[in-house]
């Protein structure tokens, strides 16, 4: 595999995703930090040679650019023990991926970056205003995620798949911010420990 160089904000968990992605599969990636609360992606250079689209994660290869945290984790783990064999399994993994980026990560990942890092007192009237709007959502999502684990140790098959991954990135940081008391959900919280445990696991 080519030279690969993960361009990331070190408190963002779709970057996250790719390293733990990384770690699990035992490559070795270089990583580059930009700010996005100070706008390092909004830059010239960043926009120009790294990202079109002013966005992190980006995963580099080589000489290539690769935006957006699901499309580098499936690089990274095309032909591995963390995409499933089984076609259905596999069309199963990507729904649960396309739940965390449309239903999950939008409430979750917002809500963490609006109190843990901007800060209540920052926001804007309509971030304000938006907020107990995803506190619901949220909690539709995680219910969900919990009914799901009640029966089963994994999202999707028999060990770990990038469905886990996905969903594991901004889950187990809910509870920044104060938003969330993750001990609700009793089936959530024993998977989070699960994926700890995998060898080559990574912290945040």
């Amino acid at each position: 595999m080519e030279k690969l160089v993960l361009h990331e904000d070190p408190i963002s968990g779709n970057c996250y995703k790719i390293k733990l992605t990384a770690a699990l599969l035992g490559l070795r990636m270089e990583c580059r930090a930009y700010s996005v609360l100070h706008g390092e992606t909004r830059t010239p250079q960043f926009l120009n040679f790294i990202n079109p689209n002013g966005r992190i994660p980006v995963l580099q290869i080589g000489d290539q650019f690769l935006p957006e945290s699901s499309a580098a984790c499936f690089y990274l783990a095309d032909g591995s023990r963390l995409i499933p064999d089984d076609r259905f399994d596999r069309a199963d993994m990507l729904r649960w991926m396309f739940f965390e980026q449309y239903n999950h990560e939008p409430n979750v990942a917002t809500l963490r970056f609006w109190l843990a890092f901007v800060g209540q007192d920052s926001l804007s009237e309509l971030q304000k205003s938006l907020v107990p709007g995803k506190k619901i959502a949220v909690d539709a999502a995680l219910k969900l995620m919990d009914d799901h684990l009640a029966t089963r140790n994994w999202f999707v098959g028999e060990s770990i798949t990038l469905a886990d991954i996905a969903l594991y990135a901004y889950t187990h940081v809910a509870e920044e911010g104060g938003a969330f008391d993750l001990s609700f959900y009793p089936s959530i919280s024993a998977w989070l420990a699960r994926v700890a445990a995998e060898p080559g696991y990574v912290k945040m």
